[in-house]
C-alpha cells in the first residue's frame, strides 16, 4: 500500500466530513432523515476518497463504483424526501 498525497482528495475529505457532521446534527437537532441521509452520502464519498490517497483506488475499484453509486442513490432519496415534504412553513401563512 503506497500513500498517495493528493491535495484535491486531502480537502474532498475535509469537506464530507463537514457535511456528515452536519447531516448528523441537523438530523439530532431537528429530526430531518435527509440531512441524515446525505450526511451518510458524504461518508460514503469521503471513504472513496480515502480509498485513492492510500493508493487501493484501482485494485478495490468495484467498491469504489459501487459506494459513490450508493451515495448518490441516497442524495436522490433525501431530495426526493425533501421535494414530497411540503413546506409547512408556508401554511401558516
Amino acid at each position: 500500500m503506497v500513500v498517495v498525497p493528493d491535495l484535491v482528495s486531502g480537502i474532498n475529505i475535509v469537506l464530507c466530513l463537514i457535511i456528515v457532521i452536519l447531516g448528523i446534527l441537523i438530523y439530532t437537532r431537528k429530526g430531518e432523515i435527509s440531512a441524515l441521509l446525505i450526511g451518510i452520502a458524504f461518508g460514503l464519498f469521503a471513504i472513496s476518497h480515502i480509498y485513492s490517497i492510500l493508493g487501493l483506488g484501482t485494485s478495490w475499484e468495484g467498491a469504489l463504483i459501487t459506494a459513490r453509486i450508493c451515495g448518490y442513490i441516497l442524495i436522490v432519496a433525501a431530495l426526493y424526501l425533501v421535494l414530497t415534504s411540503g413546506n409547512p412553513q408556508a401554511d401558516d401563512d
